[in-house]
This record gives C-alpha cells, structure tokens and sequence, in this order.
C-alpha cells in the first residue's frame, strides 16, 4: 500500500483536543492537563515553547512539543528540550515522527537552541532506537530521583530557617542573589522560569529561604503530569541557589526538605531533576539528600 502523503505545520490552539484524542489512543490515559499548559505556554510565549503537527488527510497523525532553557543548573546557552512526540499507531512506519523532529529541530534553531535534549526510560527501546537513528547521543547529564518514602534523616547541625512559598515580588531577589552566585546576568532566564512555576504551573511548589530579614536561597520546581511520556505526577526540580556566604548553614537542606514535606502532602511519591556528569559539588549535596540515578537515560543531539 503506498504511504499517505503528510503536511508538517506549527500546531494551532484548535489542535488541543485532537492532540489529547492521539496520545490517550497511544498511551491508554489522558493527560489533557499537561497538554492545556503546553497550549497555554504557547500562546503566552511563542519564543520559547515549540509544538508541530503532522496531517495525512487532513486529520492530525502525530505531534511533537519542545521548550528552549536558557540557565538551567547553570547551562550557558539555549538548548530545545524534546518533552512530548507522538504519532498513531498506523503511521509509525511511515516516517512521521522523523518529519516532525526535523521540523521542530529547524524552529528551535532559528529560536537560537543550538542542541536537543529529550529523555527516555532505559526499557524503551523503541524510543531508543528512534533518537539513535535521528542523530541523537547518550548525554553526559544524569537522571536524578527521589523517592518521597525514603527518610530524610535527622541533621542536628541544621539550622531553622524561615522557608515560605515563593512570590512573583521575590524575583528581583533571586536574580541579584543568582548573579552572585553565577557571575552572570540571567534576568531573562529567571523571568520566564518564574513566570513558569508561578503561572503556569497548577500548584505552586517553589520556594525560598530567609535569614535576618534577607533572601538567601531558592528552590524552583513544578509539577509535571507529563512530560516525557510519564503518566504518573512528579516534581521537576529546575533550579536550586544559595547565597555563597550562607553556604554552610544549610539552606539548600532546608529548602529540599520543606520541598519534600509538600509534595507529601500532595501525594506526589517522587522528585526528579537532571545535572551535568561534572558538577560535583550539587551532586553530592543531591546525593547526601536522597537522589539516586534513575532508570531515565538522557539524549541529546546537536542543531546545525
């Protein structure tokens, strides 16, 4: 049987509902929330969230959404994160998903990404061989996770620290407190993240820590019901800063736990994050709060 011809394009917000329709036909559940924000995002900030659709018929046959970081764990230039890529079941033989990477890997670089980052569970080797085949490497970034059962462990050294929820007045704090940390302006970078875990996230878990009277430290985080093909809910830890003057009074500790007793609350059973394979001062402080590696490996690709 010849294949169906397919039309590539930028998704639209009429697309939404065909979008959930396709991945709850693949996955078996429907995560329509995810997908809600992911068109909210798009049309709020159209510079930093990517999605494109592939038609055969006129109907929609598969999908792909990506978002540009800037700053992450200290990255220093943009990179597209591939979160979400999907086409029916018929049509998996028929190139699509090849098509809507190469679309999407072309709008990210004409955003400025000059890498594409995705992740995947090591059982799937489908997916696997799909990101080998379109050019993609294992990554030198590690898939960290924490348990929310695991104890904490009681630190008699630990300080008591105001840590509260973080407000959008807060933001001119965090990013004098991150340029002293980093050396670099990430105003930009900080503005959308904190626009992301303050708007458009469904419930607010990020925070920040105070002493005498002034912030310092942070910890941005959201909820995440879908990214990267995961159907249950996890916190993503994005970002965590401590002042460098206050850097032994344990702020950091303060800030994760506090983090953890939320997500308690919220059932919420894990957190995961994702860091460079050499930053080894934050994975050891990971590490002596819990973190272990994850059965995630991590991908990237580099845009021409």
């Amino acid at each position: 049987m010849p294949r169906k011809s397919s039309n590539v394009r930028l998704l639209r917000p009429a697309d939404a509902e065909a979008v959930v329709a396709l991945d709850r036909r693949r996955s078996g559940r429907s995560r329509a929330g995810f997908y809600s924000r992911r068109f909210q995002a798009l049309a709020g900030d159209s510079r930093a969230f990517v999605a494109v659709g592939a038609e055969q018929d006129r109907e929609l046959a598969g999908f792909a959404f990506a978002r540009i970081l800037d700053g992450e764990f200290g990255s220093a230039a943009p990179v597209g994160v591939l979160d979400a890529i999907g086409v029916l079941p018929q049509a998996e033989r028929a190139g699509l998903a090849t098509g809507l990477l190469a679309a999407l890997t072309k709008e990210l670089g004409e955003r400025g990404a000059g890498e594409l980052r995705t992740q995947a569970d090591w059982t799937e080797h489908g997916m696997a061989g799909f990101l080998s085949a379109s050019g993609f490497r294992l990554s030198p970034r590690v898939v960290l996770e924490r348990a929310l059962d695991v104890p904490a462990g009681d630190d008699p050294d630990a300080e008591e620290l105001p840590v509260r929820s973080m407000a959008e007045a807060d933001l001119g704090e965090i990013i004098r407190l991150d340029r002293k940390i980093t050396g670099r302006d990430r105003t930009g970078y900080l503005s959308r993240k904190a626009r992301e875990v303050l708007r458009e996230s469904g419930i607010r878990v990020s925070l920040v820590a105070e002493r005498e009277g002034r912030l310092a430290g942070f910890l941005m985080a959201r909820l995440d019901y879908g990214e990267f093909g995961r159907t249950e809910p996890a916190a993503i830890l994005d970002t965590i800063g401590v002042d460098p003057a206050q850097g032994r009074r344990k702020i950091g500790r303060a800030l994760l736990g506090q983090l953890l007793q939320n997500l308690e609350s919220l059932r919420v059973e894990r957190v995961l994050t994702e860091v460079e394979w050499d930053r080894l001062p934050l994975l050891g402080f990971l590490e002596r709060a819990g973190f272990r590696h994850a059965q995630r490996l991590a991908f990237e690709k580099i845009i021409a």
